[in-house]
């Protein structure tokens, strides 16, 4: 595509804007659903250090997930934006950690001690049949796990409503190794999201 980016950003609107319309009571619907999808595919996250993220504009709001991977003995983080062409830092999160608003009026743990991250959730304003994601597009993520040695597992979250065909991905774009809808949880097998049980997902991610 020649206009990528303003096609992007197009994009970035008008799923911002449906993601906000969605009925509350369908968005507590949907967002058991991840949740339950989350907890039963990917048991081995209680034995991680995991990067989550504070929801904006509409995002799945993973807090239920949080405190019940805490409950059995996971770390967890959030990310601080540091810079603006520069990689994440994730910071110690508890349910009673001292937090703060950050720049962008996004919820961060105020000075908690700094986390090496194993595993992350990442919000998506979009995806595509190929495991890529349309984010807000200051590339935070993409910069933050190209900087991460081993790369953490990736774990892309939306609602279904959210699936391209593409997003026209760049060199610097950088494909989730899993996304989870309230549909399903899809896995990326040789370049293309494929339909995976919580069940064999969870075998695929067990407890060791």
């Amino acid at each position: 595509m020649e206009n990528w980016r303003e096609w992007r950003r197009q994009q970035r609107a008008r799923l911002i804007a449906c993601r906000k319309q969605i009925p509350k009571a369908e968005r507590e619907n949907w967002s058991e659903a991840i949740t339950s999808l989350l907890i039963q595919g990917f048991p081995v996250l209680q034995q991680r250090s995991v990067g989550f993220y504070s929801p904006h504009q509409g995002e799945y709001d993973p807090a239920t997930v949080m405190v019940y991977l805490f409950e059995r003995g996971a770390t967890l983080a959030l990310p601080e934006v540091i810079g603006l062409h520069q990689p994440l830092r994730f910071r110690k999160w508890w349910p009673d950690a001292p937090m703060r608003e950050d720049a962008y009026g996004i919820a961060t743990p105020h000075d908690t001690e700094q986390v090496n991250i194993d595993a992350v959730m990442i919000p998506m304003i979009g995806f595509d049949n190929q495991g890529y994601r349309l984010g807000y597009g200051s590339g935070f993520f993409d910069r933050t796990l190209a900087a991460i040695h081993p790369r953490p597992l990736t774990i892309g979250i939306a609602f279904e409503l959210l699936h391209l065909p593409t997003t026209y991905p760049h060199e610097h774009d950088i494909a989730m190794d899993y996304i989870v809808t309230e549909k399903t949880i899809y896995y990326l097998n040789n370049g293309v999201l494929q339909p995976i049980s919580s069940g064999v997902c969870a075998s695929m991610n067990t407890l060791k």
